[in-house]
């Protein structure tokens, strides 16, 4: 089983955000829509590539994510840091809520 969301960056102030079932975008990846299987992937990507969106986000592309003690956490490391905002300060990015 291969489950994948699309993410990106928000343009206005840079956050990591994902395309959630409504078509619009969400700061917490357990908003995502998830894709099952390569079919369903590639449509969550095209949708989320839209030209119309090039004022809302940039660079959408997919993640790989597992489900986890109730939420979808992400399969790679990089991911994982991208859902919680930078590292090398504790009092910013989403750790800082």
């Amino acid at each position: 089983m291969s489950l994948h969301v699309a993410t990106a960056n928000r343009l206005d102030d840079g956050l990591v955000v994902f395309l959630t079932a409504d078509g619009g975008w969400s700061e917490n990846i357990n908003d995502s829509r998830i894709a099952d299987g390569k079919e369903a992937a590639d449509a969550l990507l095209k949708e989320a590539s839209a030209p119309e969106l090039d004022i809302v986000i940039v660079g959408p592309y997919l993640i790989e994510v597992e489900p986890q003690d109730g939420g979808l956490v992400p399969t790679k490391y990089r991911e994982v840091l991208r859902t919680k905002g930078p590292s090398v300060r504790e009092d910013l990015g989403y750790q800082a809520v």
